[in-house]
């Protein structure tokens, strides 16, 4: 099949669903007949789609590196920084005990009563699953609770391909706790806690600490494994170079990040760079 150049190809991070759908409609009001195609998938999926041969005019991703270990320099030249975010424990009104959780006593609440579900995303397909892993490695730490990390790791209920599923299994209440982004939970108006920095992956002046907590993952082949080290979350965007709309792609960048943008990606719970 022959690509319509008339079609704006996109692949994004799940959690990135929102604030990209309220992007496309500015750019449709400079052209009403755009036709527009949304793809998403965990950060490390859509990487290795389009290493695989997927072609797509932009691509928006939940952590930069994932462009330096699967994309750039062949199938990408750069990516664009444009937004930071930080891991929150999501619930709702309807979740076992989730009238007494805090930051203080949360891992507490959840492996002491086995009636509690609680999941994560897949660490091999989507940051926000290894980024849960460091939270879980770190917070060890920072509570002082040797063998915290291992007792989370043993006792969660299910994994999601990407944040956004795990939300969405949430607000079904297939489990009663996820590890999310904060963005994806104000998106869906979930209740969350928020973790002390020390944990979240938020502060770039903790970078050095977030260091210490490492995940490994499926690499870019077969067979070949990779170790992640913690970083301050960050979200970037780039344009392949096989995209078939380059202006077009540079001129959703532009809006993105502009101020109209940088207001979406405020209402969305992500913090514009």
């Amino acid at each position: 099949m022959k690509n319509n150049p008339n079609c704006f190809k996109v692949l994004h991070a799940g959690a990135l669903r929102k604030p990209i759908k309220e992007c496309i409609h500015i750019l449709w009001k400079r052209y009403p007949d755009l036709k527009v195609e949304l793809d998403y998938a965990g950060s490390r999926a859509c990487a290795r789609a389009v290493a695989g041969g997927k072609i797509v005019d932009l691509i928006a991703l939940a952590d930069y590196k994932v462009f330096e270990d699967i994309l750039i320099p062949r199938f990408v030249d750069t990516s664009f920084v444009f937004a930071t975010d930080q891991m929150v424990l999501a619930f709702d009104e309807f979740s076992t005990h989730n009238e007494i959780i805090t930051k203080d006593n949360w891992m507490d609440v959840l492996l002491n009563n086995s009636q509690i579900k609680y999941g994560r995303s897949d660490h091999h397909r989507d940051p926000c699953g290894y980024r849960t892993l460091m939270l879980w490695q770190l917070a060890e730490k920072f509570y002082n609770r040797p063998g915290l990390f291992k007792a989370l790791e043993d006792s969660w209920s299910n994994v999601y391909p990407k944040s956004f599923d795990l939300a969405c299994a949430l607000l079904q209440g297939q489990v009663d706790y996820g590890f999310e982004y904060l963005s994806v939970a104000k998106q869906l108006n979930l209740k969350h806690i928020v973790f002390p920095p020390e944990i979240n992956l938020s502060d770039p002046r903790l970078a050095d600490y977030y260091a210490r907590a490492k995940v490994v993952v499926d690499g870019s082949y077969p067979g070949l494994d990779t170790e992640i080290t913690g970083t301050p979350i960050e979200f970037a965007i780039a344009i392949p170079k096989k995209s078939n709309q380059k202006e077009l792609a540079q001129e959703f960048i532009n809006i993105l990040t502009g101020p109209r943008g940088e207001e979406i990606l405020e209402q969305n719970g992500l913090i514009p760079c």
